[in-house]
């Protein structure tokens, strides 16, 4: 019992440092609901993080959005009813510089429900996610939790979902520099990301001034 209490705590401490080496733990720290607003080419959307259930996934976006190493990157892939993905890729087709993998918390009880966002990672290794998400256009289900690790979503979209219907809209087709087939043909771009202020408690503020 002693030898697996033991071992849990490592694991819980290997997963923590490679949390913090996002730095995205420094961001809002007592905010358990950053918001995060992601400037395209086609508009604006605001996404709302859950650090509730999905820290050390929030954490590393956050961690890269601070960075602004989603600045200036493409929507790489659009596929109609199913998803839109994007944090992997430069204007010029270079990758972006990522940070260490992180863990895999898609066992945390949200799911991948139209609107939400979740991090991508590589079919057969579930603790691989790093810079690339995808936002969920449709409920898939399939991409939950089940006999193997899931895509471990973050948070939502909370405005400018129009804007995500108009980008699956778009024409796609393969791309050489990238060698996937649903590229959009007319570059779609994420111009940067902005952490919003965190939001006031009016009550907090009432009480204070009295």
């Amino acid at each position: 019992m002693t030898r697996i209490l033991l071992l849990t705590i490592s694991l819980l401490m290997s997963f923590h440092l490679l949390a913090a080496n996002t730095k995205g733990q420094y961001i809002q720290p007592s905010n358990l609901s950053p918001k995060v607003r992601i400037e395209t080419t086609m508009g604006n959307i605001i996404i709302e993080l859950d650090r509730y259930r999905a820290r050390i996934t929030a954490d590393n976006f956050l961690g890269y959005v601070t960075r602004g190493q989603y600045d200036k990157t493409l929507i790489h892939r659009v596929e109609e009813g199913y998803l839109v993905q994007a944090g992997g890729f430069m204007t010029n087709y270079s990758e972006i510089e990522p940070d260490e993998p992180i863990f895999n918390e898609s066992g945390n009880g949200l799911s991948n429900s139209e609107g939400t966002i979740a991090m991508a990672k590589q079919l057969n290794d579930a603790h691989s996610a790093t810079s690339q998400f995808f936002i969920n256009l449709n409920d898939n289900t399939n991409l939950d939790p089940g006999n193997s690790w899931g895509y471990a979503v973050f948070g939502e979209v909370i405005e400018g979902y129009e804007i995500l219907e108009a980008i699956a809209q778009v024409e796609v087709g393969y791309s050489e520099d990238l060698g996937y087939t649903t590229v959009p043909k007319k570059m779609i771009t994420i111009i940067r990301m902005v952490i919003l202020d965190e939001e006031v408690d009016e009550e907090t503020v009432e009480e204070t001034a009295i």
